[in-house]
C-alpha cells in the first residue's frame, strides 16, 4: 500500500510539467538556468461554487486508506459504471470515471466537482517532486539545474521523455498527462495565456461546474479550431493572442504521445478507434497515425474524420505536434541544419513544409536521413496530397476555384487533383496566379515525383498501368513516373490514369529539381552553366522551367561552341524532352509565351500532340517571342526526331524493319529521320507515320535550320552565299543555282562545297517527292489539284506524275511551272522521283545520264515492264518540246534555230512547242530537195552540192544524231512521236485497238494498213505516216551500227565499198609487216647459237 501510494503521488504531480511548457508559455527551457519570470500558478481560475466547500471538506480525510469510492456523490456512478476492481484505486476509478461517455451527459454537479477538488489537490502536492526526483533518476541528471518547488522539474522530465529508459517513470508521465488532460484549467498558464481568447472566441466556460467534466476537452478544441482558421483566412475578425497560440501548440504537443490526451478527439474517434485500430497499442502516436491512415474510409465517422482534420492541420503549422515524426527526424533535423534559426520567424521553422523541404533537400543531394525519419516524411507528404485542407495557404488563395470549380471532392486527393487540372490551364476556366503559386509550393513540399505513391489519386488511378506496363521497376522508384509518361497515349495506357498524370507532371514540369532523376544527374551543370540555387530554395527572378530550358540549350551544342553538358545530364534532359513533348503544356517557356497564339489559331486543336503541330503550321503567323520558342523546339526535333514521341510510336514497325540501326544510335544527329524519309512508302509504313513524316517534311520547308543535316553540311555556304533566305526551299533553290552555274561556266573551283553539294542533291531528291514540299509549285497548281487529281494521293510524286499527265487541262501559271519541273527533271533525271523510284533495280549506281541509259536498253529483256513503261512516258514527254530533250537540244544547238526559227519566234519562254520543233527537225532530215540544202551548215552543204544524198544524211547525222534515236524509237513506240501519234489516234482506235502497245506492234498495224487498199487512213494520218516511212528509210542508210552484222550490210551497199575493203586490206597488211619486223628485232640470236 505504501508503494502504491507513492506511486500515486507521483502520478499526481503531472500538472508541474504543464506548468512549465518551456518557450511554448513563456516559461524558461529545460536546459535554460535563468527563471522565467512571472510563472504561472496552476489554481482554478475562478473558486468554487457553493456546493465547492462541502467537497474540501472531505479534504483533511484524504490520506492513505481514502477511497473515492466510499464518497456518497461518487458512490451511485461508480457502481454502475466501473469494474468492482476497481474501486479500491483511487486513480483507477478517476480513469474510469472520465472515460466513460455514458457520464458526459448524466454526471451530477457535486461529483463533477469532486473529482474537480480531488485532481486539483492531487497536482499541487508538494511531496510529488521529490517522488519524481527518485522515479526518474537516470533522466534528472538533465533536469538537475531546474529551481525546485516551482514546477519546472517535471517540465524538464517531459522535454526530455523520450530518453526515458525506466518503466515506473514513464508511467508517471503517462498517468499524470492523463489526468491534467482530462479538463484545460488544470494545466499551468493555459488559463491565464487564453482566458480572454476563449471569452472572445465563446469556446465555453471557464468557471467551475458550468461545464461537467468531459466537455472541458470542448474548450481546447475550440480553440485549436479557431487557430486554424485564423491561418486559412485573410482577414483575422478576432486574431487569437501570440501567447495563446503557443500554448495551444504546446498543448497538441504534449498530446500527441497519446491519443487519449486529446479529450475531444478521443471522445470523438472512440468507436471508430475500436472499428479501424482496435489491435493498435495506444502511445507514440500509433493511434492517430492508424486513424490517420483510414481518414477517408467510408466506414469513418463525420465527427472523427473532422477531429484528425483539425489535429492534421496543427501538425502542419508545427511538426512537432506530430510525436512519431518529431522523435524520428530529431536527430536528422539536427545534423542537416533543420533546427530553429534565431534569424527567422519560429512559424516558418516549425512549419512541417518547412521541414520536408530542408529533409527533401538533403536526400536530394544524396547527404544521410534515416530510413526511419524517411519513413515518417513519406506518412506526412502523402497526408498532404490527400487533403488539400492541411494546407492553410491552398485554403486561403484557392477558395474561389474549389467552390467554382471542386466542391465535392475532399477525398484521397481528388480535390487538389481538380485544382491542378485549373491550374493546368483548360480553356474553359482559369485559376489565380496567388492559388497557382501555393499549388506549386504544396506539390514541392510532398515531392510527389520521388515516390509517385505519395499522390493517392495518381497511385489509385495507375494501379492496373503499373502493374502490366511498368512491373518491372521497383516499387517506389522514381522510374515510375518516367515509365508512365513513355507509355502516355498508348494502348496500355487508361483515361484516368492518364488525366491524373498530365495534372501532375504540369506542376513537375515548372520546377526542375521536383525530377529526382534529373536534379541527381544535372545539379552540377545546373550550377554551373544556369547558376541554380539549393534544393529548397526558390528566386522570383528564376520564372518557371527556366532552368531546364537552360539546360537543353546547353544539351545539344557542339564542342566547338563549348560549354557542354555531361553525358549522365544530356541522357536526362534528353529523356525529359521526349516525354514533355507529348503535351504543349508541359513546356512552361512554350505555353507562357504562346498563350495568345494557341487561344487564336489553334483554339480547336485538342487531340494528342495537335496544338504543337497547330502552331508550327502557323510559324509565319505567330508573335516573335512565340515563334522563336517554336523555332527552337522544332530545330531540337530535327536533330532528334525521337522528341517527338507520338511520331515515333506511329513509326515503330518502319524503324524496327528498314531503320534500327540509326535508332539504337544513343545519339540522334538526323540520321533517323532521314531514313523515315526514304523509307516512306515502304509496306510497313501505317498512314499516321506517313502523315506525320509529312508533315515535319513540310514544317523543314519554313526555315533550313529545321533540317539539321542540311544545316550542318551547309551552314558555312548559307552564310556565304544566301545571307538573307531564311526558307528552306529558298535556300535549296539558291544553292542549286549557284552550282548549275558553276557547272555550266566551268569555273575551276566550284562556290559550294562538297559536303554541301551532297546533301543539297538529298534535299532535292526529297522536295521531289511531294509537290507540297515545293511551295513555288504547289501554289499555282491548287486549284487544278482540286479540279484534276482530287482522289490521287500527294506523296511518292504521284500528285505532279497526274499533274504531268493532266498538263492540257492545266491553268497557265500550273502549266508554266510543271513545264519548268520538266525541263529540271530532264535535265537531271535523278530528280524524276518517280523514274528514279520505278527503275530503281534498273539503274547502277554508277550511271551517269541515266535516262539516255534506259532509253538505250528499254528493248532489253531484263528490263523491268513497270520501268520501260515509265521511260516511254518520258520519251513521250521529251518529244512534246525538244527543250525537255537536253541531248537533242546540245546535239542540234545550231540547226534548230536556222531550219526551225519561225516556230522560236511564236513561241514564248514557258509555252511548250507540242512537239513543232521536233517535227520540223524530221522533216528537214528527210527533204531532199537541194534548194533546201542552202540552210545547212557550210560543211553539210559543200557535200551535198555534190549531189550525194549519202553526205546529205551523214551531215544531219553528224550535227543532228539523236534526230536519228528519236526515229528508231518512233518506231519502236508510236506514242514516243507526238504529231503521229496525234494525226492517227481514230486509225489506231478503229483499226489497232486490239493490238498491244509497244515493240512497235501498233506502228506495224498502220502501214498494214497503209498498204491495205480496202482500209482507208485518215488523210492526215495516211501522209505523216508515209513521211515516217520515208525518213526510216534515209535512217537506216546512216544509223549507227548496232552489231558485227548490221556494219557487214552497211559496208556492202555503201556506195564506198572499195574503198572501204581496200582500206581494210592495207590495214592488214600494214599489221602483218610490223609484226614481222617487230617479232625478228626482239628474237635475236647470237652467231655462237647459229652456228651450232
Amino acid at each position: 500500500m505504501a508503494a502504491y501510494s507513492r506511486s500515486q503521488l507521483l502520478l499526481l504531480l503531472w500538472f508541474v510539467p504543464l506548468c512549465g511548457f518551456g518557450s511554448v508559455l513563456g516559461l524558461k527551457a529545460a536546459s535554460g538556468p535563468a527563471d522565467p519570470p512571472n510563472p504561472p500558478v496552476l489554481r482554478p481560475a475562478d473558486p468554487p461554487g457553493k456546493d465547492a466547500p462541502a467537497a474540501g471538506a472531505s479534504q483533511p480525510r484524504r490520506a492513505t486508506g481514502w477511497k473515492l469510492s466510499e464518497e456518497e456523490a461518487c458512490r451511485e456512478d461508480l457502481t454502475r459504471l466501473c469494474p468492482r476492481h476497481t474501486w479500491t484505486n483511487n486513480l483507477a476509478v478517476l480513469e474510469c470515471l472520465q472515460d466513460r461517455r455514458e457520464v458526459r451527459n448524466i454526471m451530477p454537479l457535486s461529483l463533477s466537482q469532486l473529482l474537480w477538488n480531488y485532481k486539483l489537490n492531487l497536482t499541487t502536492d508538494p511531496k510529488f517532486e521529490s517522488v519524481a526526483t527518485e522515479v526518474c533518476k537516470s533522466t534528472i541528471t538533465e533536469c538537475n539545474e531546474e529551481e525546485r518547488g516551482r514546477g519546472y522539474l517535471v517540465s524538464c522530465l517531459v522535454d526530455h521523455r523520450g530518453n526515458i529508459s525506466e518503466y515506473q517513470c514513464n508511467q508517471y508521465i503517462t498517468k499524470m498527462t492523463s489526468i491534467i488532460f482530462s479538463d484545460y484549467r488544470l494545466i499551468c498558464g493555459f488559463m491565464d495565456k487564453c482566458k480572454e481568447d476563449i471569452n472572445n472566441l465563446r469556446c465555453g466556460s471557464i468557471n467551475i461546474g458550468h461545464k461537467d467534466i468531459h466537455s472541458q476537452g470542448e474548450v481546447i478544441a475550440c480553440l485549436e479550431k479557431a487557430l486554424v482558421r485564423e491561418a486559412e483566412q485573410q482577414d483575422h475578425v478576432r486574431p487569437i493572442k501570440e501567447d495563446c497560440k503557443r500554448a495551444i501548440l504546446r498543448v497538441a504537443e504534449l498530446s500527441s504521445d497519446d491519443f487519449h490526451l486529446d479529450r475531444h478527439l478521443y471522445f470523438s474517434c472512440r468507436d471508430d478507434r475500436e472499428r479501424f485500430c482496435q489491435n493498435t497499442p495506444a502511445g507514440e502516436g500509433k493511434v492517430y497515425k492508424c486513424l490517420f491512415n483510414h481518414k477517408f474510409e467510408e466506414a469513418m465517422s463525420e465527427k472523427c474524420r473532422d477531429a484528425l482534420t483539425t489535429r492534421q492541420k496543427l501538425i502542419s503549422q508545427d511538426y512537432r505536434v506530430s510525436y512519431s515524426l518529431a522523435k524520428a527526424c530529431k536527430l536528422d533535423l539536427r545534423k542537416q541544419r533543420c533546427s530553429l534559426d534565431t534569424n527567422l520567424p519560429r512559424a516558418r521553422e516549425a512549419r512541417l513544409s518547412y521541414l520536408l523541404l530542408c529533409l527533401e533537400a538533403a536526400v536530394h543531394r544524396g547527404r544521410p536521413v534515416s530510413g526511419e525519419c524517411q519513413g515518417e516524411m513519406l506518412d506526412y507528404r502523402r497526408m498532404l496530397m490527400e487533403d488539400f485542407s492541411l494546407s492553410p495557404e491552398i485554403v486561403l488563395h484557392c477558395r474561389t476555384e474549389i467552390e467554382a470549380h471542386c466542391s465535392g471532392l475532399h477525398r484521397k486527393g481528388r480535390t487538389l487533383h481538380c485544382l491542378m487540372r485549373i491550374g493546368r490551364g483548360e480553356r474553359s476556366t482559369s485559376i489565380d496566379s496567388v492559388c497557382q503559386s501555393a499549388l506549386q509550393t504544396l506539390i514541392q513540399s510532398a515531392d510527389p515525383g520521388a515516390d509517385y505513391r505519395i499522390d493517392r489519386a495518381l497511385n489509385e488511378a495507375c494501379e492496373s498501368v503499373i502493374q502490366t506496363a511498368c512491373k518491372h521497376i521497383r516499387t517506389g522508384d522514381p522510374m515510375i513516373l518516367s515509365c508512365l509518361m513513355e507509355h502516355l497515349y498508348t494502348e496500355k495506357m487508361v483515361e484516368d490514369c492518364e488525366h491524373r498524370l498530365l495534372e501532375l507532371q504540369y506542376f513537375i514540369s515548372r520546377d526542375w529539381k521536383m525530377d529526382p532523376l534529373l536534379y541527381k544527374k544535372c545539379q552540377g551543370d545546373a550550377s554551373r552553366l544556369c547558376h541554380t540555387h539549393g534544393w529548397n530554395e526558390t528566386s522570383e527572378l528564376m520564372p518557371p522551367g527556366a532552368v531546364f530550358s537552360c539546360l537543353y540549350r546547353h544539351a545539344y551544342r557542339t564542342e566547338e561552341q563549348g560549354r557542354r553538358l555531361s553525358r549522365d545530364c544530356k541522357v536526362e534532359v534528353q529523356r525529359i524532352l521526349h516525354q514533355r513533348a507529348l503535351d504543349v503544356k508541359l513546356d512552361p517557356e512554350l505555353q507562357k509565351r504562346c498563350m495568345t497564339d494557341l487561344g487564336k489559331w489553334c483554339s480547336e486543336k485538342t487531340d494528342t500532340g495537335q496544338e504543337l503541330e497547330c502552331l508550327q503550321d502557323h510559324l509565319e503567323d505567330l508573335v516573335s517571342a512565340c515563334r522563336d520558342v517554336v523555332g527552337n523546339l522544332t530545330e531540337l526535333e530535327s536533330e532528334d526526331i525521337q522528341i517527338d514521341a507520338l511520331l515515333i510510336r506511329a513509326c515503330e514497325p518502319v524503324i524496327q524493319a528498314h531503320c534500327h540501326d540509326v535508332a539504337d544510335n544513343q545519339i540522334d544527329t538526323g540520321d533517323l529521320m532521314e531514313c523515315l524519309v526514304q523509307n516512306k512508302h515502304q509496306k510497313e509504313m501505317n498512314e499516321k507515320c506517313s502523315v506525320g513524316v509529312t508533315h515535319f517534311q513540310l514544317i523543314q520547308m519554313k526555315d533550313f535550320r529545321f533540317s539539321y543535316k542540311f544545316k550542318m553540311a551547309c551552314k558555312e555556304d548559307v552564310l556565304r552565299l544566301c545571307s538573307n533566305i531564311k526558307k528552306k526551299v529558298d535556300v535549296v533553290i539558291c544553292l542549286s543555282t549557284t552550282v548549275r552555274n558553276d557547272t555550266l561556266q566551268d569555273v575551276r573551283e566550284q562556290r559550294v562545297t562538297l559536303k554541301c553539294r551532297k546533301q543539297l542533291r538529298v534535299e532535292e531528291l526529297e522536295m521531289s517527292e511531294d509537290i507540297r514540299l515545293e511551295p513555288e509549285l504547289y501554289e499555282p497548281c491548287r486549284s487544278d489539284i482540286s479540279r484534276l487529281c482530287p482522289n490521287v494521293n500527294f506523296g511518292n510524286a504521284q500528285m505532279i506524275e497526274c499533274l504531268k499527265e493532266q498538263k492540257k487541262q492545266l491553268s497557265q501559271r500550273c502549266h508554266q511551272r510543271i513545264f519548268r519541273l520538266q525541263e529540271a527533271e530532264m535535265t537531271d533525271p535523278e530528280l524524276d522521283y518517280q523514274l528514279m523510284r520505278v527503275c530503281k533495280q534498273m539503274i547502277k549506281a554508277d550511271a551517269r545520264n541515266v535516262l539516255q541509259c534506259l532509253k538505250q536498253n528499254k528493248n532489253s529483256e531484263l528490263m523491268d515492264p513497270k520501268c520501260k513503261q515509265m521511260i516511254t512516258k518520258r520519251q513521250i514527254t521529251q518529244n512534246t518540246d525538244y527543250r525537255l530533250n537536253p541531248v537533242l537540244r546540245k546535239a542540234c544547238r545550231a540547226d534548230i534555230p536556222k531550219f526551225c526559227q519561225s516556230i522560236l519566234n511564236k513561241a514564248s519562254e514557258d509555252s511548250e512547242l507540242e512537239g513543232q520543233v521536233i517535227a520540223c527537225l524530221k522533216l528537214k532530215y528527210a527533204d531532199q530537195v537541194n534548194p533546201q540544202l542552202q540552210h545547212l551548215h557550210p560543211w553539210c552543204h559543200q557535200n551535198v552540192q555534190n549531189a550525194r544524198l549519202y553526205w546529205f544524211a551523214k551531215c544531219v547525222y553528224l550535227y543532228c544524231t539523236e534526230v536519228l534515236n528519236m526515229l528508231k524509237e518512233s518506231k519502236a513506240d508510236i506514242f514516243v512521236d507526238p504529231v503521229l501519234h496525234t494525226a492517227c489516234a481514230l486509225d489506231i482506235k478503229h483499226h489497232c485497238a486490239a493490238v498491244a502497245p509497244g515493240r512497235g506492234r501498233q506502228m506495224s498495224c498502220l502501214m498494214e494498213a497503209l498498204q491495205d487498199k480496202r482500209v482507208r487512213l485518215q488523210p492526215e494520218c495516211k501522209k505523216r505516216l508515209q513521211d515516217r516511212i520515208d525518213m526510216w528509210s534515209y535512217a537506216a542508210k546512216v544509223a549507227p551500227a548496232e552489231g558485227f552484222s548490221d556494219l557487214a550490210v552497211q559496208v556492202m551497199t555503201s556506195p564506198s565499198k572499195n574503198y572501204i575493203l581496200f582500206m581494210i586490206a592495207l590495214g592488214v597488211c600494214i599489221l602483218f609487216l610490223v609484226g614481222l619486223l617487230c617479232g625478228r628485232i626482239t628474237k635475236q640470236v647470237t652467231r655462237e647459237l647459229k652456228d651450232r
